[in-house]
């Protein structure tokens, strides 16, 4: 008798402790928000294969990455995720942030703009010898240098031979 209530025990916990797969994912973070979002709602979960998937992405869509919960909990947990799915816990999605006035907006075009006269933009990775040549901002560099060149020139005549009249 005893060593039947030891062995039904042991049955029971295992069974308790018996992860089943709950869902399977292609994203690593897709995963991980439904993990939050079951254990927010008290279900033990557990994201597998996020070590090997990070390591190596390719492998996210190859073996897909398994949410697994305890067997007792499973019901639940498939529960959960389905109303989810279908936008139960979906909440009003409101922006925050106000409309851009049209000040912003256009002094934020001038910025573009200017940025890419220059030859800004320089969100490239390239090495610097594979980078295509700014000519854009050479030429205004030039400018600028032959303005400032021309306004120290007049200057300095105005300063140091004024007009006479």
């Amino acid at each position: 008798m005893w060593r039947r209530s030891i062995k039904q025990a042991i049955g029971e916990l295992s069974s308790h402790m018996a992860l089943v797969e709950i869902a399977r994912f292609t994203d690593v973070y897709e995963a991980d928000l439904a993990a939050a979002f079951l254990a927010s709602h008290d279900v033990e979960v557990s994201v597998t294969e996020r070590f090997q998937t990070t390591v190596d992405p390719l492998m996210q869509r190859a073996l897909g990455i398994r949410l697994m919960a305890p067997a007792s909990q499973a019901a639940m947990a498939r529960d959960l995720l389905a109303r989810a799915r279908s936008g139960e816990f979906a909440e009003a999605d409101e922006d925050d942030l106000p409309d851009a006035t049209p000040l912003a907006r256009g002094v934020g075009g001038a910025l573009a703009v200017a940025a890419w006269a220059t030859g800004g933009f320089w969100g490239s990775s390239l090495p610097r010898r594979l980078r295509p040549l700014a000519w854009q901002g050479m030429l205004l560099s030039a400018l600028l240098v032959v303005a400032v060149m021309l306004a120290v020139f007049l200057i300095g005549k105005v300063l140091l031979d004024p007009p006479r009249g």
